[in-house]
């Protein structure tokens, strides 16, 4: 039987069966401006011409799952002929799901997967839970390892013993993707154009330019410099969609640093906002968020457990979500958390190859172990138990 796993993010929903390679698709839908009447599905924000002013219709609000609407409609496009072509009553399926998700939304997804799709059979786990069978599975002498998953919503710390997750150590930061981008949106409008209908091309401003600092007021000089010396600067060239496709930073050499540019470019001119949103991760309360980061999260969180297992925390600590691909992210992480954590315990904080698609890996790798059938609900529990046979098996 066939096995498809779906990591279905708030930002990207990464897909596809377990003998195969992974796509991550966006998970929502859009609407642009040209085209205000048609929407657009998943994928298909490819066929968008003029991706200026594009509208983003999401299922997922503050990290939980309240759009079934929009769900469906990108859940229809990925299981439908385009895409992965799914023969429901022969698949199995993974699906993940946030950490203490509301019992609605559960029994929405039961009924949606196994009444709606008719699948064979399912799982539903956190996308944490998956990460943690993938870093075991590589290390299998390890006890214990503490996932670090900042995605688009939220940042959740989650430790696991022997793959079970250690409830009581969970932590969550409301920080996330959407927030940075969403500032980063404030300040370029604040200081140089306004651009707060531009979610798309400032996601991929924040993509191409951010990054986080090793020296945070150091950094804040250089940014305070004037001309070639203001290392921190960059010029970024923003997309007009007719010639320029997908925006890009300027070289450093190609640089003008009085006067303008003769090509008739819109240029961003960006500074210490390069290392100021992401810095957010790491000081929440700098925008009047009160809630500790990142570094203070994960040693509050470890504390919370048991002394003999806080060694092997702090030594397997694993980064996932699109967050921490910032350039710096792990090495300012790892700095902060020496300075945190006794002289005495080792601190090792590993980044995946592709640290968005990790836990999709440890689904595959989990749809070939031999308990996955155990693991699992069909299709014919399902309809003798109802929503209490998935309670019992999903320890979600």
């Amino acid at each position: 039987m066939a096995t498809l796993v779906l990591d279905n993010g708030a930002y990207t929903a990464k897909i596809g069966y377990s003998q195969e390679k992974v796509s991550v698709i966006p998970n929502c839908q859009f609407r642009s401006k040209t085209s205000r009447l048609k929407t657009f599905t998943a994928n298909q924000l490819d066929e968008i011409k003029d991706p200026s002013g594009l509208f983003y219709i999401l299922p997922f609000q503050k990290g939980y799952l309240v759009n079934w609407d929009v769900q469906r409609k990108v859940w229809d496009h990925l299981f439908g002929k385009e895409m992965f072509k799914v023969e429901f009553a022969d698949t199995s399926v993974v699906i993940t799901e946030p950490y203490f998700n509301f019992t609605s939304i559960q029994e929405s997804m039961n009924e949606i997967l196994f009444e709606e799709y008719q699948f064979q059979s399912a799982l539903r786990i956190n996308a944490g839970s998956l990460s943690a069978h993938h870093y075991f599975h590589t290390k299998p002498s390890e006890l214990c390892c503490l996932v670090v998953d900042s995605g688009f919503s939220f940042t959740h710390i989650s430790p696991y013993c022997r793959s079970k997750k250690m409830k009581e150590g969970i932590s969550r930061i409301n920080v996330g993707g959407k927030l940075l981008t969403n500032h980063l949106k404030e300040i370029i409008s604040y200081r140089q154009l306004h651009v707060m209908d531009e979610t798309h091309v400032i996601n991929q401003v924040k993509e191409d330019v951010c990054y986080v600092s090793q020296q945070f007021y150091k950094d804040m000089e250089i940014a305070q410099m004037k001309g070639e010396e203001n290392a921190v600067m960059r010029d970024y060239v923003l997309p007009d969609f007719s010639s320029i496709k997908k925006g890009f930073c300027k070289p450093r050499e190609e640089m003008v640093y009085n006067g303008k540019y003769k090509t008739g470019e819109q240029i961003l001119r960006l500074a210490n906002e390069r290392f100021v949103v992401p810095e957010i991760l790491f000081q929440p309360s700098d925008i009047g968020i009160q809630e500790m980061g990142i570094p203070e999260a994960i040693v509050h969180s470890i504390q919370s457990l048991p002394e003999e297992m806080q060694p092997h925390l702090y030594q397997n600590i694993i980064l996932t979500g699109g967050n921490t691909l910032f350039p710096g992210f792990r090495e300012r992480l790892e700095a902060e958390l020496r300075s945190l954590v006794p002289a005495h315990l080792p601190v090792s904080v590993l980044l995946p190859a592709n640290p968005i698609c990790y836990s999709w890996e440890g689904g595959k790798l989990l749809a070939h172990s031999p308990d996955y059938d155990e693991m699992v609900v069909t299709r014919e529990d399902y309809e003798e138990n109802g929503h209490c046979i998935c309670e019992e098996k999903f320890d979600i």
